[in-house]
């Protein structure tokens, strides 16, 4: 029984190392290229950021120095940005792009501007990179590089070639083999120990190719991922800036929102209010002079009036926080827009989604959802409407995004615009980090998603 079971794990071995040496044998052509390639970048960067970077240096007493470093970097830049491109060659993961600027937002100038890659490490380090670092370990591989292609191949390939070349005293070494080692070549001519020793050398070099190639392309993917790639410094960096960006989106929805809500109770509670007060000085003025019948239809206009400012101060109220999204949670205020809408709505409402969002994500959802409606019923011309409301799990499984579409079959041609609209729903979307798609071709139909990440959930 021991006997077959080690019998029948050998070959499943064999099979793993040799569907291992394949796919690595796939990605030795593209390294090669990346070697040769890389080699020649590095020299002309050297040539080219030595030079600028010496020149920018000794003249940085005068004005002109300090735009030679800075373009300098700027070209340092450039040339690590060829190498990851370059690497993209030898099918490693690709190396994600750092932060280049980390300026606060609102910050400008031209002093700010040009002495920007002067105050960012990346730019210095990727002026090391191209100028020390990457000639260095560029010359290595190449060296390396060229050793096995040309053993390699070569060998495999001297019984073809190596007949054409001149043959003399001096070139016949094969003949000196032989006598050197008579136990192993005694008797031999000088030419089939020349063949049989380049073949063995072809290869035991074209062999172990895949392993050399790949250990130095993935060298120079090490060091690129560590000097030009992204730290997580510049994570947090834009994050900062992110959480600036929604912070001052959200501070501009909730103004535009606020003079919204100002102007529509001037227009409307606001006057009937005073036509109610009027009606009430005129009922009183009634009741003094005994007209009774006067009174009772001032008394009902006026109860009529009160009723209409209710009404509308209820429907402000309702949009700014719903009593239905307090009580019941997102789903149910969402399936409520959709019932109140005098079109065919098709509703596919995830009811797991009051459990995962925060009551400002619901708000905002809400709110964007019920002005989204709204447009459909003035200006789309649509007959029907689909409400999808979903979860996006992340690579944990846990909910990390909120999608949330409006899909109707109108007319179509729907567009941001400046200070209203859905550049308003725009920025309230994005006062959560989240983001507002819009995809309406004139003709229709009209489809917009509201994508908001959801923060930690409380347990």
């Amino acid at each position: 029984m021991t006997t077959l079971t080690t019998d029948a794990a050998v070959p499943a071995t064999r099979e793993g190392f040799w569907a291992d040496y394949a796919r690595a044998w796939t990605r030795t052509p593209g390294s090669a290229v990346y070697l040769l390639a890389v080699f020649v970048l590095a020299m002309i960067s050297l040539s080219v950021l030595a030079s600028l970077f010496w020149t920018g240096v000794g003249l940085l007493v005068l004005i002109v120095g300090l735009p030679i470093v800075v373009g300098t970097l700027f070209a340092a830049r450039g040339f690590g940005i060829a190498d990851r491109g370059l690497l993209w060659l030898t099918g490693l993961p690709q190396i994600e792009e750092p932060e280049w600027n980390r300026d606060r937002p609102g910050t400008g100038g031209f002093w700010m501007v040009l002495t920007r890659p002067i105050r960012n490490a990346h730019y210095w380090i990727y002026l090391v990179h191209g100028m020390i670092v990457s000639p260095i370990i560029s010359t290595i591989s190449f060296v390396l590089t060229t050793v096995w292609l040309s053993v390699g191949l070569g060998g495999l390939t001297y019984w073809i070639w190596g007949a054409f070349l001149p043959r003399g005293d001096a070139g016949d070494w094969g003949r000196y083999v032989a006598d050197a080692l008579p136990w192993m070549f005694g008797g031999w001519a000088s030419w089939p120990v020349e063949v049989t020793l380049y073949l063995v050398a072809g290869i035991v070099f074209t062999f172990t190719m895949p392993w050399v190639l790949g250990g130095l392309a993935r060298g120079h993917h090490a060091v690129a991922k560590g000097m030009l790639g992204r730290w997580q410094s510049d994570d947090l960096a834009a994050e900062v800036r992110a959480e600036a960006a929604a912070r001052g989106a959200a501070v501009h929805a909730e103004d535009v929102a606020l003079r919204r809500l100002e102007r529509d109770i001037h227009d409307g509670p606001q006057q009937r209010l005073v036509r109610l007060q009027l009606d009430l000085a005129a009922l009183e003025r009634r009741a003094e002079s005994g007209d009774a019948d006067a009174a009772a239809d001032l008394a009902r206009e006026a109860r009529g009036h009160a009723k209409a400012a209710l009404d509308e101060l209820r429907a402000l109220s309702s949009g700014v926080a719903p009593p239905l999204l307090q009580d019941r949670g997102l789903a149910a205020a969402l399936s409520a827009v959709a019932a109140g809408t005098p079109l065919v709505v098709h509703t596919d409402i995830d009811p797991a989604i009051d459990a995962v969002t925060s009551p400002e994500v619901a708000r905002t959802v809400y709110f964007v959802v019920a002005e989204l409606f709204t447009n459909v019923v003035k200006h789309a011309g649509a007959t029907a409407v689909t409400l999808k409301a979903a979860l996006r799990p992340s690579v944990t499984g846990a909910p990390s995004m909120l999608d949330v579409w409006v899909v109707d079959n109108g007319r179509g041609g729907a567009a941001y615009a400046t200070g209203h609209g859905l550049e308003g729903l725009r920025e309230r979307v994005a006062g959560l980090r989240g983001m507002l798609v819009v995809d309406s071709p004139v003709g229709g139909p009209t489809s917009i998603g509201a994508h908001v990440p959801l923060g930690p959930v409380a347990p």
